[in-house]
């Protein structure tokens, strides 16, 4: 079933509009910095490996390199396909959708297993505590929309 433009209503924009900046950030933040970590360290999305040590640097490159295989295409192609309206779409944004979902929790549940550790040294944990679980809710809240839009095409 292909979804018209008239079908686009304030729900496709609430999960299409977050999804493609979502899109840009990561292009932005680990796939430019997963070719380059000190491009990112100088762009200002990666810590210095002083900072987070050569262990740090190492998770990040396991994790950039997931995203840039498996989670960025997902995404990229799963914005598409759901903007065409195309099953396949539904089917691929649902499985970006479980990612964005678990990330920020893993991202959180690190930040508060790092309290106290040496070398760790966060302002504030505030900004997390309020975007985290908003990327979170916001991925759960489309597998939820996407869900139901593929129940009500059958």
């Amino acid at each position: 079933m292909v979804t018209g433009m008239k079908n686009r209503n304030i729900g496709f924009w609430v999960l299409h509009g977050p999804g493609w900046l979502l899109l840009l950030y990561l292009v932005y933040a680990q796939a430019i910095p997963s070719f380059n970590y000190d491009l990112g360290v100088s762009m200002g999305t990666q810590e210095s490996a002083e900072r987070i040590t050569e262990i740090g640097v190492a998770f990040f490159h396991g994790f950039a390199f997931g995203d840039l295989v498996l989670y960025v295409p997902l995404l990229a192609l799963g914005l598409i396909g759901n903007g065409l309206g195309r099953n396949w779409g539904q089917i691929v944004f649902s499985a970006a959708l479980g990612i964005t979902a678990y990330w920020p929790v893993v991202c959180l549940a690190a930040v508060v297993a790092a309290r106290g550790a040496a070398g760790w040294h966060l302002e504030s944990e505030l900004p997390y505590w309020i975007v985290l679980p908003l990327i979170t809710l916001w991925g759960l809240w489309g597998l939820l929309k996407i869900t139901r839009q593929s129940s009500q095409s059958e």
